[in-house]
């Protein structure tokens, strides 16, 4: 069953930045804790001016409980804004990558990084304690390559839940469709994936031809090469809260369920298409 709510576990990070500043050591504190000598798990995330969502993003994700060591790597993707000093402030390890794109700032993560599992995250995304022992489980096997998971709506533009979770119960069928019917490496998405990074750095990291999105041609590459096949985590203790905004730049819930559907008839995904399935 998908969440008609928001739960208490996600509320406790959604907050404006003034309420998460007061908590800013505890935060600290925690991402200190998860690294344990080398890391065996490096959380990716990319960023371009999102001090208003990254520290909401980076509280939940100090709220993860595991026995591995992780590391978390922030791309700063030229903001102008304050995201690089709010990162900064959590302990959080920050890099700067000047060339502007989304494929750019995934490479220079990718090579960044130490641990030997990749988990690629957003800024603007609510992670659940258990999302990264969820998402790396199933990399412990060498028959799969690639995990990527389930995400739920946080309404930020005044779209009720419920509107949401029947949305959310369509786009689940269309991803079982593609992955029996179509192509289901364009269920991968950036913010919710994750592989290994010897492997992503063998098939030359994000890099995708024109028209292609990088997350899914990444998940292509490395079950085409060989590595396993793709891994659809379901556990509800793995489903990830993303806001709405980018259907909002998409035109509303109506238009970016049309292109959805568009998109299960024709087995093409838009290479700026937001995270909707």
């Amino acid at each position: 069953m998908r969440p008609i709510g928001i739960p208490a576990h996600v509320q406790e990070h959604n907050q404006p930045n003034a309420a998460l500043q007061l908590k800013v050591e505890g935060i600290r504190q925690r991402f200190s804790a998860l690294l344990k000598g080398e890391p065996e798990v490096s959380i990716v995330m990319p960023a371009y001016n999102e001090e208003e969502n990254i520290l909401g993003t980076l509280s939940s994700l100090s709220r993860t409980t595991t026995n591995r060591s992780v590391e978390f790597v922030v791309v700063n993707n030229n903001s102008k804004d304050r995201t690089e000093s709010i990162v900064l402030s959590t302990g959080v390890r920050c890099i700067t990558e000047t060339k502007q794109g989304i494929t750019h700032a995934r490479n220079a993560g990718l090579s960044a990084a130490r641990g030997k599992y990749i988990l690629n995250a957003d800024a603007d995304t609510i992670y659940p304690p258990e999302w990264v022992e969820q998402m790396v489980r199933p990399l412990d096997d060498e028959k799969n390559a690639v995990t990527y998971g389930r995400f739920s709506f946080i309404p930020v533009a005044g779209t009720p839940r419920i509107v949401y979770v029947i949305y959310e119960y369509i786009a689940d069928l269309m991803r079982y469709f593609n992955k029996y019917f179509r192509e289901e490496a364009v269920n991968v998405y950036g913010f919710n994936s994750g592989f290994r990074k010897a492997q992503g750095d063998e098939v030359e990291g994000f890099n995708h031809p024109p028209q292609a999105n990088e997350d899914g041609w990444m998940a292509l590459k490395l079950r085409n090469k060989g590595f396993g096949k793709l891994y659809y985590v379901t556990n509800i203790r793995a489903l990830v809260w993303t806001t709405d905004r980018r259907i909002q730049m998409d035109g509303g819930l109506l238009k970016g369920f049309l292109k959805r559907i568009k998109r299960v008839i024709t087995g093409k995904r838009q290479s700026a298409g937001p995270k909707l399935t």
